[in-house]
């Protein structure tokens, strides 16, 4: 699915279903400057760490295991967060295996980087594979929230990897109520649980001339699930950037 724009009118307000960016920097700020546009930012889905109490019924021993896999910032939270909850010292001979070099220059907020065997993947999972397989002789844990997308636990299990998933934190749907009266121009969404987020808060949400902007392929699908029509979308080879898909989508309903 394209950028449609046909018949559309002007888009004056967004509201993009996420965290407000830290800092001032942000190809956000700059589109609304530069379009003159009045973007918000309101996630529609949160993040909860489990209880020491919920952690330890999953019973897992976190020092039966000599290797960590962090796939996001969260995960490498809350893993510290409940190690010191639950009095559980981390040994320096733990290795951490992160799916990204950002996730793996978080991991300096609780680790020494000298001190520790860091391995970093480019972007992707599968990217991190290669290093995975090569200590296939690690116990690896995987913690994660309670959603994790199929395809990570299917390219361990394939490869024969020894490793245990433990859920540390939990993806929540956040509470909308106070928007019910508020219209936005365009709404921008980057996964199934934010439109699974917006038909909770608003069941009765009917689509009109509101646009809807998505980010990636399963958001997409969602999209047309709940028979919602899909305005602006990327990632495309013209629009790798949701940022770079509104701005064109706006300039051309704008003009």
């Amino acid at each position: 699915m394209g950028t449609e724009t046909k018949n559309a009118n002007k888009v004056k307000t967004i509201l993009v279903s996420q965290p407000k960016p830290d800092g001032e920097k942000s190809p956000y700020f700059d589109l609304a400057k530069k379009q003159k546009l009045k973007i918000d930012f309101r996630p529609f889905i949160h993040v909860e760490g489990l209880t020491a109490q919920e952690w330890r019924k999953q019973r897992i021993q976190i020092l039966d295991n000599s290797a960590v896999i962090f796939t996001s910032r969260n995960a490498v939270d809350h893993f510290f967060r409940l190690c010191g909850e639950t009095r559980v010292t981390v040994p320096e001979t733990m290795k951490y295996f992160c799916m990204s070099e950002a996730i793996a220059f978080y991991l300096q907020k609780y680790v020494v980087y000298r001190k520790r065997k860091i391995f970093v993947g480019e972007r992707k999972f599968a990217d991190l594979m290669p290093l995975i397989k090569k200590h296939g002789s690690e116990g690896f844990l995987l913690p994660s929230a309670d959603k994790l997308k199929e395809d990570i636990t299917n390219q361990l299990e394939a490869a024969e990897i020894r490793y245990t998933r433990g859920i540390f934190y939990r993806t929540v749907i956040s509470d909308l109520s106070d928007l019910e009266d508020v219209k936005y121009d365009m709404l921008v969404f980057f996964s199934p649980s934010g439109i699974k987020s917006l038909f909770h808060n608003f069941p009765e949400f009917k689509q009109g001339e509101t646009r809807i902007a998505a980010y990636g392929a399963t958001t997409h699908q969602a999209i047309a699930e709940h028979k919602l029509r899909l305005d602006c979308s990327a990632p495309t080879p013209e629009f790798p950037s949701m940022t770079a898909a509104i701005k064109t989508y706006v300039k051309e309903v704008n003009k």
